[in-house]
């Protein structure tokens, strides 16, 4: 494995374990109201149990579900947001410590909705404590389960990394965030069967509660006007899914019974970085302006796809396909995406409302020290 893709695939599984595991403060207020979509017939109100559901996807999920008539409960620690959804029923659990999914046994659901896993034996052991009272599981996968991105529109049925064990202690590190995930895919059909599994791979989640930073940077830095270093080329692709219509469809996805498995990042419309930092630049008031630097460039200055800056990887080599996913069966089953001015204005309005320690500290995106440090390398270099 090369050191470029050791890296990145350090910097994922870090701004996952971000997704999962941090709070997000006024993240309900944030995510705005929720309304039931008309035109077609629901169910009847599902019984919905959410593992996890006050993280990221999670809070984008009960409003919907709720304002759709379903029953919703929630099983977590208590400890992320735990003051979120006060009118919903919840079972507390360590999925860490043995016995950690006891509450789950007994009762009957129509759905169970995996968000926060990466661990497998979090899945057997669920498996094991709702055994066979289980009408469907959906669980959320990722695209890095895929282990060569170097073809352009890699399907579901694209190569994947070699399942990781589940002998010895778990094995949380960069390296293994996907082999992890293709074992908790397994996993999961061995539990519940795949007559009732659907298996959700998203790309890069983002909008308001987005704690690993990775697409807030850019709504902030451009915000804050000036001159902005913009990655590779303004062709280079990008995809992304903004949480709430990702939590939303889910929803949906329970609502019809369909099971599979999906890759689920867009836009719809292929996307170029351009595309990206010009559409957030216009729901701001902004003078920033977009200086070019080619990857390798960025590569000499120890600039890193993905972490320093954020919704970009160079299209080229072992990467070529990573922002060109091929998602048509999503679309097909009715995943929808919101305009990206919605996602940026939302973002930026969220950021502003976390505590200034949370926002001096960003997990992804140059500093601004190096970002000017870079520019001025670049301008001084014959091009």
């Amino acid at each position: 494995m090369s050191g470029d893709r050791r890296a990145f695939l350090k910097a994922s599984a870090l701004a996952a374990g971000a997704l999962g595991a941090g709070g997000v403060p006024r993240v309900a207020r944030a995510l705005g109201a929720h309304r039931p979509e008309t035109g077609a017939p629901r169910p009847a109100g599902l019984k919905i149990l959410i593992l996890g559901g006050t993280g990221f996807i999670g809070p984008a999920q009960v409003p919907y579900a709720l304002a759709r008539g379903h029953q919703v409960t929630l099983f977590n620690r208590g400890k992320t947001n735990a003051d979120l959804f006060p009118q919903v029923p919840r079972l507390v659990g360590d999925r860490n410590l043995p016995g950690g999914h006891d509450a789950l046994k007994g009762t009957t659901w129509d759905v169970v909705i995996d968000n926060p896993t990466t661990n497998p034996r979090w899945v057997r052991d669920a498996g094991e404590a709702l055994k066979g009272r289980v009408g469907q599981y959906l669980f959320v996968s990722t695209i890095s389960v895929f282990r060569d991105y170097s073809a352009v529109g890699i399907a579901e049925d694209g190569p994947l990394h070699a399942p990781a064990s589940m002998e010895g202690e778990f094995d949380r590190s960069g390296a293994q965030y996907g082999p992890n995930k293709v074992r908790c895919e397994q996993e999961a059909v061995a539990q519940f069967g795949a007559d009732r599994v659907t298996i959700v791979r998203p790309g890069l989640i983002v909008g308001p509660g987005d704690l690993s930073d990775r697409f807030s940077y850019w709504p902030v830095r451009i915000d804050r006007g000036g001159e902005v270093l913009a990655p590779g080329t303004p062709d280079d692709p990008a995809q992304y899914v903004d949480a709430r219509d990702l939590g939303a469809w889910m929803i949906r996805l329970a609502e019809g019974r369909v099971l599979g498995t999906f890759n689920a990042t867009g836009p719809k419309t292929p996307t170029t970085i351009a595309q990206l930092l010009y559409g957030i630049k216009a729901v701001t008031t902004s003078d920033a302006t977009f200086t070019w630097v080619p990857a390798e460039f960025l590569a000499a200055q120890q600039v890193r796809p993905w972490s320093d800056m954020p919704v970009w990887a160079p299209p080229q080599g072992g990467m070529a396909g990573f922002m060109r996913i091929n998602c048509q069966k999503a679309y097909a089953a009715g995943l929808t995406f919101r305009p990206l001015a919605d996602t940026a204005r939302d973002t930026l309005a969220w950021y502003h409302q976390r505590p200034a320690a949370e926002q001096e500290k960003a997990r992804a995106g140059l500093a601004p020290e190096k970002e000017r440090a870079v520019l001025a390398a670049w301008h001084a270099t014959p091009h």
